[in-house]
């Protein structure tokens, strides 16, 4: 065995060492959210929830730092429907919920990475996470003045934990293998429970989930009864499940998982029916990306995808009212003169364009999306709550200077890696990764995708590539280095 080679079953053998119990701490956990669910104590849920949470958040960021990023990534998957379940447990929809708060303040534990590891920070592949949050400083300081101190903040921790999670990844690369093993299994089951109980829900629409949508003024929902719901499953929106469900199928090309094909059979069917066509559009990119990138065993098995897609899509296209309604939107796809989403686009950018890039200092953060909320006394959303375009909301929320700052940093990292993933042909992660990365940039053209999950999977890709590389030259300097010894 080579040193190099050597090198790296230590460093697994060590991981596995140490995390050999760290799955108990997440496994009391959601046992524990399982229990007071069927006990109906919402009230007890709501407030237990986010602190157990957290508190597992912490343990796992230092006894474990693999496994929690799976963590992580499972509390975004599945909080919102615990959010459900414990409305639906009190018997009254509440606007707030502390629920809300806990995957985000347990991703942004990763935050103290940047603390300890602040050298790194000043080294070159340090810099463009500098760009990002002076740009995001920034325009935090501009909220706090015009949408107060707590939206500002809310939005601010919406904008960094994707860096957070990035940079948490990047310092640990000599972790790298078990990082991409951990990820891409928590998408292949996290697809395949949000797959099929995305199924159910489309044909059941169960009580708490028609509570959430009878109550959270989101009307494009669809209705709330069988057969006429836009799939959103264990997620907030259609929105986030469409792109996490977009990511997990482009991570189906990297692994061998015996339920691979039973996850994206029931991941597909539900993304479909979430009938988010940026969602459609981002993967198609993404499967196309692959297609050029990886080796001919994906390759087969991306062209076997489109092979099947005419058969998997039948049944949808031929159910209820949505059928109705999937018709369409597959027909404005072809036929965009008669997409009314399309045309109130066009002119939301030709009226907007003018105020988003005319405005010099910006609004700051707090100024659009969910923490509008925060920012009024009656919990609802603002007047830019529902802010379709990624393009638009950047230069609105963060200024000429913000946004200077901030998409410096992006570009930088985002072609860094891209360039670097050239030399990791072989490694089918890191193709994924970028094709993610470029499906979510893709998408700002109709939604901020640089935040939320999409901005997950767009900096957990990036940084991931750069710690494969990163991993790669330590080992090459340090095999060099045995070599030279012996």
């Amino acid at each position: 065995m080579s040193p190099i080679a050597r090198t790296g079953v230590d460093d697994a053998t060590r991981a596995v060492k140490s995390d050999r119990h760290a799955w108990l701490p997440p496994a009391l956990l959601w046992l524990v959210t399982a229990m007071l669910t069927v006990a109906h104590q919402g009230a007890v849920l709501t407030l237990a929830f986010p602190v157990l949470s957290i508190a597992v958040g912490f343990w796992l960021y230092f006894a474990s730092p693999v496994r929690y990023i799976g963590y992580v990534w499972w509390l975004w998957f599945l909080s919102p429907e615990v959010r459900r379940l414990a409305d639906w447990s009190i018997g009254a929809y509440t606007p707030t919920s502390l629920i809300q708060v806990a995957p985000l303040a347990v991703t942004i534990i990763s935050g103290l990475s940047l603390i300890r590891f602040y050298h790194l920070l000043a080294q070159r592949r340090g810099l463009p996470v500098l760009l990002l949050l002076a740009g995001l400083g920034y325009a935090f300081m501009i909220g706090v003045v015009s949408s107060g101190p707590l939206a500002a903040l809310y939005d601010l921790a919406n904008w960094v934990y994707p860096i957070f999670i990035g940079f948490h990844i990047m310092v640990h690369s000599r972790q790298y293998l078990e990082f991409r093993n951990t990820i891409i299994n928590t998408f292949t089951w996290g697809m395949l429970l949000m797959g099929g109980y995305g199924l159910v829900q489309f044909c059941v629409m169960p009580p708490w989930d028609v509570l959430w949508m009878s109550n959270s003024q989101m009307n494009s929902l669809g209705d709330p009864v069988p057969f006429s719901v836009r799939v959103f499953s264990t997620m907030n929106s259609s929105g986030p499940f469409a792109f996490a469900m977009m990511g997990a199928l482009a991570y189906m090309m990297a692994t061998n998982s015996r339920i691979r094909w039973a996850a994206a059979t029931l991941g597909f069917l539900s993304f479909s029916l979430s009938l988010v066509r940026s969602a459609w559009g981002g993967w198609v990119i993404a499967m196309l990306i692959q297609l050029v990138k990886s080796n001919n065993k994906v390759r087969i098995r991306i062209v076997a995808t489109f092979v099947a897609l005419p058969f998997v899509l039948l049944p949808v296209m031929t159910i209820g009212s949505i059928a109705d309604r999937m018709q369409v939107r597959l027909q404005t796809i072809v036929n965009l003169s008669d997409d009314q989403s399309y045309a109130a686009r066009n002119e939301f950018y030709t009226k907007f364009a003018r105020i988003a890039f005319a405005d010099v200092t910006g609004e700051g953060l707090g100024a659009t999306g969910t923490s509008t909320k925060l920012s009024n006394d009656g919990g609802r959303l603002g007047q830019y709550g529902n802010f379709d375009s990624g393009v638009m909301n950047i230069p609105f929320v963060l200024g000429w200077p913000g946004t200077l700052l901030y998409v410096s940093g992006l570009i930088w990292l985002f072609t860094r890696a891209v360039s670097k993933s050239t030399h990791l042909s072989g490694d089918r992660f890191v193709s994924a990764n970028v094709s993610i990365a470029v499906a979510v940039v893709g998408m700002l053209l109709f939604t901020n995708s640089v935040v939320g999950t999409s901005g997950l999977m767009l900096y957990g890709g990036i940084f991931s590539i750069l710690a494969a590389e990163s991993r790669e030259r330590k080992f090459r300097r340090e095999g060099s280095v045995i070599q030279g010894r012996s």
